[in-house]
């Protein structure tokens, strides 16, 4: 019983230590819902940059929130010619910094119910509450919700969000 338990230990620290090496880009590749993301981010050459030290917080657009483009844009992005667009789309949706989900909330809090976020590639997404949601509105003003927080990387953090943010 000893020998049992011992091994299970040993086996919750070694899946605990190998789940704290992966960083936000295999998070998002070991998820069902973000295989378009993945197809994106490889599409636009943000792999090695996103695998980098960060840390990174990431807005991550679910593969329906995709589905919610007009037909077609998803498929226009992903070729070689849209390739610089699709960066900036990309790179709107990361924010430098480790921001957990308590971070930034406490950042709406602090400015009056909104906080202006600056995204890798230079835009601003305002973050707000909406019936105890977190709400990401974009440059066009068009918003998305989060949906799932706080999975943690060796370089930063991942928030799920179930519509994609537009820089202008």
């Amino acid at each position: 019983m000893k020998k049992l338990f011992a091994i299970m230990i040993a086996t919750t620290i070694s899946v605990s230590a190998f789940s704290q090496k992966k960083d936000v880009v295999d998070i998002a590749i070991g998820s069902a819902d973000h295989t378009t993301l993945v197809a994106a981010v490889k599409a636009a050459g943000l792999v090695a940059t996103l695998k980098g030290a960060g840390p990174f917080t990431v807005f991550a657009p679910t593969n329906a929130a995709f589905d919610k483009l007009p037909a077609g844009t998803v498929e226009s992005l992903l070729k070689p010619e849209n390739k610089a667009q699709l960066a900036k789309i990309l790179t709107y949706h990361v924010v430098s910094g480790n921001l957990d989900a308590a971070a930034v909330v406490a950042a709406i809090k602090s400015g009056n119910g909104k906080a202006v976020l600056t995204t890798v590639s230079g835009g601003k997404l305002t973050a707000s509450m909406d019936n105890g949601k977190v709400k990401l509105t974009d440059e066009t003003g068009k918003s998305a919700f989060v949906t799932a927080t706080d999975l943690k990387g060796s370089n930063g953090v991942i928030h799920v969000i179930d519509g994609v943010v537009l820089p202008k």
